[in-house]
């Protein structure tokens, strides 16, 4: 022991020669939450199944299916964290000489991590559910903006490939229903490529513009009453029909991208959420299987004194 100047002894703090983590328990109890996950899962996607059927009318709803899932979700996670972090706790050796705070502590820390070794494991499990709905929500804004407006390369692309008849297969199904004849015999005297691609143009610049000018109405129905024999008031009819359609389409798609993102930032929210009241499941677990494990070790050595 070391002396100091005036011959007292000075005292030496002590170290512990074993580390404040132990492996063994946080591995046994990230198992153990792994398991248990994999389990609840694959039993709520057999739940999830028996909702969906391919018969109209039969499959619930896609809220009350999103829903479902997220709650489903949410029992996974605390069931698994609550007993990987129990087990945490119960199957790490006693620590001694430790206050009784630093033991507390001590088995918080191990729970949490033995929840985060479990969460890394299964994350891969439910990031390919997370990226299903992404993929959802991005496909439908994809469709919204390909029915809302085509870029500017595609346009002129469909302008430079109009006598080869290159459009787009959307606009050229609207197109095909401007311009479809009154009696069938009479497409075979419709061979005027040219006036299909201008149809085309102009359908392409309503969408990139947001609608379809009042010139472009009228001359788009008199192209329509020609082609079709039609007269000037059906002619304009159907046109004024085929750019509802358009509309309605279009509209759906925002629709559908917009209920798409909702439900991605409500699992998103509902998910972090999750995870973090998993966490603390997880760190009181491991207290309580810490605490229960310190006082059946007091109880044995008691009866056994």
């Amino acid at each position: 022991m070391p002396i100091s100047s005036t011959g007292s002894a000075i005292a030496t703090p002590v170290e512990s020669s074993k580390s404040a983590i132990a492996w063994g328990p946080i591995i046994g109890g990230a198992v153990a939450a792994i398991g248990i996950s994999l389990i609840l899962i694959l039993f709520g996607s057999g739940l999830g199944l028996t909702m969906i059927s391919p018969w109209s009318g039969e499959s619930s709803s896609a809220a009350t299916v999103g829903i479902s899932a997220a709650i489903w979700l949410v029992v996974v996670q605390w069931l698994s964290a609550a007993l990987g972090g129990y087990l945490t706790g119960r199957l790490r050796t006693k620590w001694a000489a430790v206050h009784t705070d630093e033991v507390f502590f001590r088995d918080t820390a191990h729970g949490f991590v033995s929840w985060a070794v479990a969460t890394v494991f299964v994350a891969g499990f439910l990031a390919s559910s997370l990226g299903s709905l992404a993929s959802t929500g991005a496909q439908a804004v994809g469709s919204a903006a390909a029915t809302a407006g085509v870029a500017g390369s595609a346009a002129a692309a469909a302008s430079d490939n109009s006598s080869s008849g290159g459009t787009d297969m959307a606009t050229s199904y609207f197109t095909d229903a401007l311009l479809r004849p009154q009696q069938a015999q009479a497409r075979a005297q419709n061979d005027d490529t040219a006036a299909t691609a201008e149809v085309s143009r102009i359908l392409l610049n309503g969408a990139v513009q947001g609608g379809v000018p009042e010139d472009d109405k009228a001359y788009l129905a008199t192209i329509v009453a020609a082609r079709t024999g039609l007269s000037p008031q059906d002619a304009r009819a159907r046109v004024d029909a085929v750019l509802k359609r358009i509309e309605d389409a279009k509209v759906a798609a925002q629709q559908a991208a917009d209920e798409a993102r909702k439900a991605a930032a409500t699992t998103a929210l509902v998910g972090s959420l999750s995870l973090l009241v998993g966490a603390f499941i997880s760190c009181a677990a491991a207290a309580l299987g810490g605490r229960q494990r310190d006082e059946e070790e007091d109880l044995l050595v008691a009866t056994r004194y």
